[in-house]
């Protein structure tokens, strides 16, 4: 299960897309629309699996793409240390 660690990151949704800030840094986290669609459930803590499985689910895509994507998404979010895993 992937979750963001509580207080390592603020974010609001507006206008369908996220705006997210790494407290301890003070950079803005750019996702796109993709990354948004799977915020909400990164928040709520999925696993890499749901998180693929919600893109089949909404997009055209195949489950290998999918996971291809979710662990794009969710590398450098892993790199800055802001993943419960």
């Amino acid at each position: 299960m992937a979750r963001l660690r509580d207080g390592t990151v603020v974010w609001r949704e507006v206008d369908g897309e996220i705006v997210a800030l790494d407290v301890s840094t003070s950079t803005y986290i750019a996702v796109n629309p993709t990354g948004a669609f799977l915020w909400p459930s990164l928040v709520e803590g999925a696993s890499q699996e749901e998180l693929a499985q919600r893109l089949v689910q909404s997009y055209d895509v195949d489950l290998r793409r999918a996971a291809q994507d979710v662990a794009v998404f969710l590398a450098p979010l892993r790199e800055r240390g802001l993943l419960e895993e």
